[in-house]
């Protein structure tokens, strides 16, 4: 099992830049497969961006060259970058641990609001 806590969210002015960390405790932090997703008010929790254990990425259209996902396993950190924020970037983030054995086992963090506005 592993503990998610997030930090890093605030109030930024668009344009501007955050980066989310996302420090996990337990063992085996290199063999889950990390994620940030976020959620609006009234809509569904979305994938934002995720890295494997290979460090492999995958990011949601929407954030596609202006966010970087990245992992330090060493720290048991996992990052999020977020530049050119925009006021749609507003939403609770929160960070996914996966780790797939015979079935795929799913832990979050308490989550970290980012605001964007002026």
């Amino acid at each position: 099992q592993v503990q998610l806590v997030e930090s890093g969210g605030g109030l930024v002015q668009p344009g501007g830049s955050l980066r989310l960390s996302c420090a996990a405790s337990g063992r085996s932090f290199s063999d889950y497969e990390m994620g940030w997703y976020r959620q609006a008010p009234g809509k569904q929790r979305e994938l934002v961006a995720g890295i494997t254990s290979g460090r492999t990425t995958n990011y949601a259209n929407s954030v596609k060259g202006r966010f970087t996902i990245s992992r330090d396993n060493g720290k048991n950190t996992v990052y999020l970058q977020m530049n050119s924020l925009k006021p749609e970037d507003t939403a609770v983030y929160y960070c996914n641990a996966r780790l797939i054995l015979h079935r795929a086992y799913d832990y979050w963090g308490q989550g970290t609001q980012v605001t964007v506005s002026s």
